[in-house]
This record gives C-alpha cells, structure tokens and sequence, in this order.
C-alpha cells in the first residue's frame, strides 16, 4: 500500500517540477572585469590597468583566428632560425631552396645546409661566426668559393661539399679532419700544392668522382683514409706515397686507399706502395 502511494504521489509532482535554468555563458572579457571588480587594486591604477587589459583582451578575441606573420629583416628574407631549424648551436637548412648562405646564429656550431641551390661562398658568410667545427653544403650548385671563406675558421674540423661543380679547392683551415669534395668537377690544377700540406690533423680525405690527373702532392702524415677513385689519374711515382730516398719510412696510419676507376695499371709502379701497410683498392693488370 505504502509503494502505491508513492507511486501515485511521484506521478502527481513530476510535471510540476522544472529544470534549473542553465548557466549562462560568460565570455573571457565579462569573467576578466567581474574578477577585477571584485579585487579592488587602488583607485590611480584601476583605470590604466583596466584599459589595457581590456584592450590585449580585445585585440586577440579580433584576431584569434588569423595567424601573425613573422617578421622579416631588412632584406625581406625570413629570418634564419624560421627558415631552418635551429638546436643547440647546430642550423639545420636542408632542402630549403636557400641559394645563398643564410646569416647564421653567432653561437652556431654546426650548419647542415645540404640539397639546396647555394652557388658561391664568400668569406662574408662566416666572419663573425667563430665557433664552427662542422659544415655540410651536400648537393648544392656550388661553383666558386673565396679563398678566406673557410681559412679563417680555427676550430673547423669537418667540411663536406659534396656533389656540387667545383672546379677547385679554397684555402682550407688548420685543424680540417676532414674534406668530402667527392662528385664535384675538380681538376689536378684546381688544387693548389700546398693545399694540404700542413693539414696535420687531416685523417678522411674523399676527392672520389672528379676528374683529378694526378694524386695531390704534399698528403699530411695524419691521412687514414684516401678515395681517389674514377678520376682521370694516370701515372703515380715513387714519392706519391711514399719517399725514394728512405728506404725505412713506413706510412703507417694510412688504413685504406681508393684508386679503382683510374686509367692506370698499379701492377706497374710496385716501388710507389712499398710504404704502405695495404696495397691501394684499383687495376694492377
């Protein structure tokens, strides 16, 4: 009986009863004004404030679907770290369509700036940029760089230039550990005698795919590593690795060294390896 009851009271109330009215939707500028009112700063800065809250307030509900847009130098061009990606002291410009080296970070370290369309560097490029140890300019369209682009760089220490249309080699820095100048268009007169003379920290020397008619003279003690193959070298003599007039000297870090691909046959010039711990990869007959 008591269920019934309830049953038939439940049924007489429901449709007396109404839902609560939904809470209106304040925009951020009334919750702003109403959290303002309520903390009462002092009369002489309420008003300032106020207005230029308000104002931030209005001006980002206006514009908050539309982008802002990065602002340029004076040239027009985007700024670098916009353009690239800059981490940690290293800019990395890769495929990016930059035909030009784009001013760099002062702090940077290492640029990547490898399938571009850079065509020349200048000694402008790096000039305030003392701390570089590595740069990549891997498949740009580079055909001439000035002799005090990388010269002036003390603390270089790894230089690629691979696949572009050099047609020499620049000064290069002390402490070059190593070059990459494989798949360019250099030739024997494009690289200077003394080029890697007092390079003693030289250890991975990569001048393959060229067209090279001779091994470069003065290699540094330091070399590991050579790849000269599918060049135009046909002769070798006695002194391109080793020394005619010391029978003793041993060159001892050379680990590998690349000539396949060459016009000459090795097979004829035996006494050019006698220094060496591994007989250079190419044709001997």
């Amino acid at each position: 009986m008591k269920t019934l009851q309830a049953a038939l009271l439940w049924v007489l109330l429901v449709p007396w009863v109404k839902p609560a009215p939904p809470t209106p939707q304040r925009s951020t500028t009334e919750i702003l004004e109403e959290i303002w009112d309520y903390e009462e700063p002092p009369q002489d800065e309420k008003t300032t404030k106020k207005k230029d809250i308000m104002a931030i307030l209005h001006a980002l509900q206006k514009d908050e679907s539309a982008t802002e847009q990065p602002a340029r130098n004076e040239d027009g061009e985007m700024p670098t770290c916009l353009l690239c990606v800059c981490l940690s002291g290293s800019v990395y410009c890769e495929e990016t369509n930059i035909d030009a080296v784009p001013p760099l970070p002062k702090e940077t370290s290492y640029l990547y700036a490898r399938f571009n369309k850079i065509r020349k560097i200048t000694a402008k490029d790096f000039a305030d940029i003392p701390n570089l140890r590595r740069l990549d300019f891997t498949g740009n369209l580079i055909e001439d760089i000035e002799d005090g682009a990388f010269s002036r760089l003390s603390l270089l220490e790894e230089l690629t230039l691979a696949e572009n249309r050099l047609l020499k080699l620049p000064a290069l820095p002390p402490k070059l550990t190593l070059l990459n100048a494989r798949h360019n268009k250099l030739k024997s007169k494009g690289i200077k005698a003394n080029t890697f003379k007092k390079l003693n920290n030289l250890s991975f020397l990569y001048l393959d795919h060229n067209e090279l008619e001779a091994v470069p003279p003065h290699l540094p003690e330091s070399l590991r590593i050579l790849h000269l193959q599918f060049n135009n070298i046909a002769d070798i003599t006695d002194d391109t690795f080793c020394k005619s007039n010391d029978t003793r000297y041993i060159r001892s870090r050379v680990d590998e060294i690349r000539m396949e691909g060459n016009p000459i046959l090795l097979g004829k010039h035996p006494n050019s390896f006698i220094c060496l711990k591994r007989l250079p990869t190419g044709t001997y007959y």
